[in-house]
């Protein structure tokens, strides 16, 4: 199935910083720091990283991209309780990249799956091709339907999963067997379970996280 089509499941879009908005080292940081980005080659990489989401009561509730994070701090609506050394530049300001972010109001979590989408579908997925294996950044990846929409096949958390390019393109409108490709694992919805596990998961890379995983 065609990457445009698939671009469709989201129809929110993206989240994008004030105009001339740019990533530029801090030079008093470390340079070994691995979240330095240079001053063109990984401005789009740095504005994916993940961080955390806590309520207000500091409980974790999410994980999003540096890119959403920055938009709901110009907003007011949170502050950053950890951040990298590397600095957002707009016209006016500089902000220090967030690793971890604090609602400032209280939001109720429902105990349900959430929105199925092209974001939540990645973020299950872990950017991970569940075909290949490998990880991609999430403009190198689709979406695509184990069963095909041809045959029936819906577009639902259980029959969609990430994919790279090169494997959508030889997959095409067959199911993993008959392509000769095999799933990493078995999808599933999108729970409040998985959240706390991608969580913990990238706890163990980002110590500035740590001391909010205290489930």
């Amino acid at each position: 199935m065609s990457a445009r089509r698939l671009e469709a499941i989201d129809p929110r879009g993206r989240h994008s910083l004030e105009a001339g908005g740019s990533l530029v080292p801090n030079p008093s940081a470390n340079a070994s720091n691995r979240f330095l980005p240079p001053p063109l080659g990984r401005r789009a990489s740095m504005l994916q990283e993940p961080v955390l989401v806590l309520n207000a009561t500091y409980e974790p509730i999410n994980v999003t991209a540096v890119r959403r994070a920055m938009v709901l701090l110009l907003k007011g609506v949170a502050q950053a309780e950890e951040v990298h050394s590397a600095e957002v530049h707009s016209a006016a300001h500089s902000h220090k990249v967030p690793s971890v972010i604090r609602l400032l109001a209280y939001r109720h979590i429902p105990q349900q799956s959430r929105a199925l989408s092209r974001k939540n579908i990645l973020l299950r997925d872990r950017n991970t091709c569940q075909f290949c294996g490998r990880i991609f950044s999430s403009s190198e990846l689709t979406l695509d339907h184990v069963l095909p929409r041809s045959r029936g096949g819906r577009s639902s958390w259980e029959n969609l999963v990430a994919c790279c390019y090169h494997c959508n393109n030889t997959k095409g409108d067959r199911t993993p067997e008959e392509a000769g490709l095999k799933l990493a694992r078995r999808p599933r919805p999108f729970t409040l379970h998985t959240s706390r596990q991608l969580m913990r998961l990238i706890g163990h890379r980002d110590e500035r996280w740590r001391k909010y995983l205290f489930y």
